[in-house]
């Protein structure tokens, strides 16, 4: 039950919080699941975020899905897209019935703009969270230039991240390892090194 509390909880501050769409829930999500509660680790939940990007559908309601279920099961993975979206829904009912008297009010604007910095910052911290993981498993050389492909595919040819995302997992899946031997005498190398 405590479980199922905690569930409800972390994705009901990320649906109440995850203000300017999916991908500033992210954050939101990582703070709750790898820093609160500590239900993963970073490396796991890169690997969930980089699957819930490849897959269409609102990402915050699939990793609220996902890692429900990992959680607590069919239970859990009820309990948190309930928490994450029924929330939301009512807020926005509310939000949009009194829209109309408050839409041209200086202070509704300002909050707005006033967030959009928060967002950023929180994605900042993120985006070098997960850019210090590669460059731990590559190199800063690898990690850079990997980062100016993707960079020059997404932003000047305007392919799809799902598309790169898909690539790269079928890429890591179709990679040959290395022999016994082969993997044996580098770590031996290694070793006299």
């Amino acid at each position: 039950m405590k479980t199922q509390w905690h569930l409800f909880v972390a994705f009901f501050r990320v649906g109440m919080l995850g203000y300017g769409g999916g991908p500033a829930s992210i954050p939101l999500v990582h703070k709750e699941v790898v820093g609160k509660y500590q239900w993963m680790d970073d490396s796991e939940f890169g690997d969930i975020l980089a699957l819930a990007n490849t897959l269409p559908g609102p990402i915050a309601t699939k990793m609220a899905g996902y890692i429900g279920y990992r959680v607590s099961g069919w239970i859990g993975l009820i309990n948190a897209v309930m928490a994450v979206m029924i929330p939301t829904i009512f807020l926005m009912i509310v939000l949009l019935g009194s829209l109309t008297s408050v839409q041209g009010v200086g202070w509704v604007e300002g909050m707005t703009s006033a967030v959009m910095p928060v967002v950023g910052v929180m994605m900042a911290v993120l985006t070098w969270q997960f850019f210090n993981k590669a460059r731990k498993g590559m190199g800063w050389i690898q990690t850079i230039l990997f980062t100016i492909g993707v960079l020059v595919l997404l932003e000047l040819l305007h392919v799809h991240p799902g598309i790169i995302i898909a690539v790269l997992l079928g890429a890591a899946i179709l990679r040959k390892e290395p022999k016994n031997e082969e993997k044996k005498d580098a770590v031996k190398g290694g070793d006299e090194g």
